[in-house]
């Protein structure tokens, strides 16, 4: 019994002991993952130890590949002839209060953008800037300080001749040109303005140069369809050899009502253009300029996918006038003035239903009226060639040179006759705007029998304005009822304030003449109105026109 307790005491002791060991063996286990964790860290992150990457191949720039495309010669080809230009105009002193004027598509005095649905090149998003200068306004803003405009151009003779907008260099102080082969430091190279023309808003720009530079190749407009790829080249933002592609969405696009809509017909693109692309390049797949990047339509600043180019044909006719001695553009002109869009109730009723230009004025002395050319009178053709509408014959009249003859075949009373113009400077021939009375109707208005039928009220013309208009007759238009035939007529209705001379080529003397003429009137007639403005300043004549319901 004295032997047996030693004994197993012994066996629990070694049971202890080997538990022991087991559990420091686990310990020493874990210690050790713990430090080659750590030490894995270490090497990921501390990149205290070496990798062995024997076995990773290395990358090589591969050799150069030809992956050219056509838009990428001709981006090549064109580049070098683009240029970056900026302006600068310094503050001018004025002593007249500044006017906020606004037109359509523009707002030239406000710093809002939105304000119109079409901001055009004359604005901040080819460079305009609000009240004065076009660019992006860098150094000064509307109330003083040295602007700088940017745009872009290109060359067309190796003599330093350059192509841009109007607008780009229009006010400017100094203009600068900066080429692609120039440093980016520095404004560029000094640049001379040899013409401008606003009507086309083209310019020629030039500068010295010691050795000829690169050109453009210049390309038939009329040969660009819809359809076709082309190129838009220039600085938008100042980042100079910008390349943008599109295709010619549009041709013959007017976006601006006045009187220099008749010369700007443009190709429309949708090429990405922004502010700084102005006066650059419209490109197409021969590498040939087709037209000056001139405008684009946004709402919000930026290109939405319209841009506008002034074709390239129009745009050599004028360099070719720019650089002759005079500097100038110099257009033909017969000295009349139509009405755009007649409907056809009117071309029914004078009888140019195939084509033919209605004259709503011709100017005192000038090349029509010496001519024997009267108000009334449908052209119809220009040394026998037919006319189609006042588009046409602006086309014809425009590019002869003054002094020379035209052989015009018209319509009086439906009647066919020819008589020869002599063509006259167009910048000569514009009528001067008399004055006039201020339009108000002081006698009583009452109701007319016009009133069921065509629906609109009349009186008598106050003899001041009967005076101002030069005329002996007539009815002003005191209301119109809103749906009514009168105020559906085409390409407007009647206005409160119009004065009807004639309808269906019956002389309106007075109220008791129209009633007359307006009761022979029936169902499916064409009925057509010659009227003028009372509140306008030029005596001109609008015909409006529809047909009965």
């Amino acid at each position: 019994m004295e032997q047996t307790q030693p004994t197993q005491n012994g066996f629990l002791d070694r049971i202890r002991n080997h538990r022991l060991s087991a559990t420091f063996l686990l310990l020493g286990v874990l210690s050790v993952g713990i430090l080659a964790g750590s030490a894995l860290t270490t090497t990921v992150h501390g990149k205290e130890q070496q990798i062995n990457s024997a076995d990773a191949a290395p990358l090589r720039i591969p050799p150069m590949t030809s992956t050219t495309n056509a838009f990428s010669t001709i981006a090549k080809q064109v580049g070098p002839a683009v240029v970056n230009i900026n302006t600068e105009s310094l503050p001018k002193q004025s002593t007249a209060p500044r006017r906020r004027t606004q037109r359509r598509g523009q707002s030239p005095d406000n710093d809002d953008p939105q304000q119109g649905d079409m901001q055009d090149f004359f604005n901040r998003f080819f460079g305009g800037q609000p009240g004065g200068g076009d660019g992006d306004d860098e150094d000064g803003g509307p109330s003083g300080g040295e602007r700088r405009a940017l745009g872009s151009g290109f060359i067309v003779d190796p003599r330093g001749y350059i192509i841009t907008n109007n607008h780009v260099v229009d006010k400017a102080d100094k203009i600068y040109v900066k080429l692609s082969s120039d440093s980016d430091n520095g404004l560029g190279r000094l640049a001379r303005v040899i013409g401008t023309d606003k009507d086309t808003d083209i310019a020629v720009i030039k500068i010295d140069t010691a050795q000829a530079l690169p050109t453009v190749k210049l390309g038939n407009s009329d040969s660009a369809q819809v359809g076709d790829w082309v190129l838009a080249i220039g600085s938008p933002f100042n980042l100079s050899q910008t390349v943008t592609a599109g295709i010619v969405s549009a041709k013959n696009r007017t976006i601006e009502d006045g009187p220099q809509s008749q010369f700007q017909r443009f190709i429309q693109t949708d090429a990405s253009i922004n502010p700084g692309n102005s006066g650059g390049p419209l490109v197409d797949m021969t590498g040939a300029v087709v037209g000056v990047n001139t405008a684009i339509y946004t709402q919000s600043s930026g290109s939405v996918g319209l841009g506008f180019a002034m074709p390239s044909n129009t745009v050599i006719n004028v360099y070719n006038m720019l650089i002759a001695p005079e500097h100038k553009v110099v257009r033909g002109s017969i000295g009349i003035e139509f009405q755009p869009g007649v409907s056809s109730a009117v071309s029914r009723m004078y009888g140019f239903a195939k084509g033919g230009v209605l004259i709503n004025r011709v100017t005192a002395n000038g090349p029509a009226a010496k001519a024997g050319l009267q108000p009334q009178d449908v052209i119809v053709a220009i040394d026998d060639r037919q006319i189609k509408d006042g588009d046409d014959l602006v086309a014809d009249i425009a590019p002869r040179h003054p002094g020379s003859t035209a052989k015009i075949t018209y319509l009086r009373n439906g009647k066919q006759n020819t008589t020869t113009v002599t063509i006259g400077d167009r910048s000569k021939t514009v009528a001067e705007v008399a004055g006039n009375g201020d339009g108000d109707d002081n006698s009583p208005q009452k109701d007319d029998a016009t009133q069921g039928k065509i629906g609109i009220t009349v009186s008598a013309v106050p003899p001041a304005l009967a005076k101002a208009q030069e005329i002996s007759g007539g009815v002003l238009v005191t209301a119109v009822r809103p749906g009514s035939f009168a105020d559906d007529l085409s390409p407007r209705g009647l206005d409160k304030g119009d004065i009807i001379v004639e309808i269906n080529r019956h002389v309106v003397t007075d109220q008791a003449a129209l009633t007359s003429i307006v009761n022979g009137l029936k169902s499916g007639d064409d009925v057509v109105f010659v009227v003028r403005n009372a509140r306008a300043r030029d005596k001109s004549n609008t015909f409006l026109g529809g047909t009965l319901p």
